[in-house]
């Protein structure tokens, strides 16, 4: 049973000043949710961490209790079966379970951000009431496919065709690092439906586990976020209805950029969390560690290291979660203007959070010494985990020519 804050949304202030509109979603409501979700990741989560990471091992059954918790359909409004949250709430939650593990975050991220949120955002009423309505009670997963062998930042190089029948279309292609795509019941995927006229001939499809011709293929050994599965999804003369088109012809790849916004946020809040973690199990250990008689928190170079932490972290926390409130606003104003903020500062927060949680992380195992390089502490996990959130949905030098373009223009 859901508790009853996943019911409400926090109204939206929009008048006056960001910083005086911003601070109004700042209280006890949030402060609220964030305990909920802190203390189902200590009693659920925590336990179970380092098994699932050592194993690379998807918890399909801690998956149907974050349904039952209602968190996989955060943004979705509660018609539709999901919560009817905004970005601020979902931020604290992506940060609240990837301060425990980023593989969670992750997973969760991707079902909503992504592939449920692309249902949402461009679906006909049709789909939005097959699809979206169970990925967002948690019925089925969700994952979303663009990354290709030849098109990573450069999604325009997308080789998987989709080719228009009577009634049907006709995809042949892979996809690569696709985040839940060995269990995903449901599949959002781009394919070159008109090669003629390049990012605007890119199309977005909706595909169905067990649709003869699509099939998941190699699961990726990867160096950190282990119980997240990523992997290659296939698809061979896999016929799909033609109703399964996701948004209008061509414009996949425009939808695919605002998606894309909204998964920055997620990322930033992912990158968050991992720092948050490192830094609280860095504290801890200081205060354990004894050298020369002393604790090694007593230290000034321990004191500097912390300090610069958790400085960087309240700074990457103000970034993501400004980026969160103005796709909030955004959202319920519809302006042009405040679409344009949420590309450029979503990708800010993303940039800033993701290379905080790689200098944290680093620093953490540094202050654990030895023993931040061995398994039976946190630290190590978090070192490989975070390397992540400087790569996925758009690398750090992506996100700075995203944002110098909003700066000085397109040229």
């Amino acid at each position: 049973m859901r508790p009853a804050l996943f019911h409400q949304r926090a109204g939206i202030d929009t008048g006056g000043t960001d910083v005086t509109a911003f601070n109004t979603q700042i209280n006890e409501e949030l402060d609220l949710l964030r305990e909920t979700v802190r203390r189902f990741a200590e009693e659920e989560i925590v336990p179970r961490a380092a098994e699932i990471d050592e194993r690379a091992e998807f918890p399909a059954d801690l998956w149907q209790k974050l349904g039952a918790l209602g968190l996989l359909g955060l943004t979705v409004p509660v018609e539709y079966g999901g919560a009817g949250m905004g970005y601020l709430e979902y931020a604290i939650i992506i940060e609240e379970l990837s301060r425990v593990d980023g593989s969670i975050g992750l997973t969760v991220a991707a079902h909503n951000s992504l592939c449920t949120n692309h249902i949402f955002k461009f679906g006909s009423e049709e789909q939005k009431q097959k699809y979206l309505v169970p990925l967002a009670q948690g019925k089925k997963l969700g994952c979303w496919s663009l990354t290709e062998p030849e098109a990573g930042s450069d999604a325009g190089g997308t080789r998987t065709v989709a080719v228009k029948q009577s009634d049907a279309w006709l995809l042949n292609g892979s996809k690569t690092f696709t985040t839940n795509g060995h269990y995903a019941d449901v599949c959002v995927a781009m394919a070159v439906t008109d090669a003629s006229k390049k990012h605007h001939g890119i199309s977005a499809f909706v595909i169905e586990k067990g649709t003869p011709g699509f099939r998941p293929g190699k699961e990726e050994n990867k160096l950190g976020m282990r119980a997240s599965d990523t992997s290659e999804v296939v698809f061979t003369d896999c016929r799909i209805p033609a109703e399964n088109l996701l948004g209008r012809e061509g414009e996949g790849f425009i939808n695919c950029l605002q998606i894309l916004d909204g998964g920055r946020i997620s990322i930033a809040a992912l990158g968050l969390g991992m720092a948050q973690g490192a830094y609280e199990c860095s504290v801890r250990y200081a205060k354990e560690r004894k050298q020369f008689g002393r604790p090694i928190a007593d230290f000034q170079a321990i004191r500097f290291k912390l300090a610069d932490m958790v400085t960087q972290i309240d700074a990457a926390r103000l970034l993501t979660y400004r980026a969160a409130w103005l796709a909030d606003r955004a959202i319920a104003s519809g302006a042009a203007d405040d679409e344009a903020r949420i590309t450029r500062e979503s990708s800010m927060a993303k940039l800033y959070a993701g290379e905080v949680a790689v200098r944290v992380a680093n620093e953490a195992v540094q202050i654990h010494g030895g023993y931040g390089f061995i398994k039976d502490y946190p630290a190590e996990k978090f070192y490989r985990d975070v390397k992540l959130c400087t790569i996925g949905e758009g690398t750090s030098e992506i996100q700075r020519l995203v944002i110098a373009r909003h700066l000085l223009g397109k040229a």
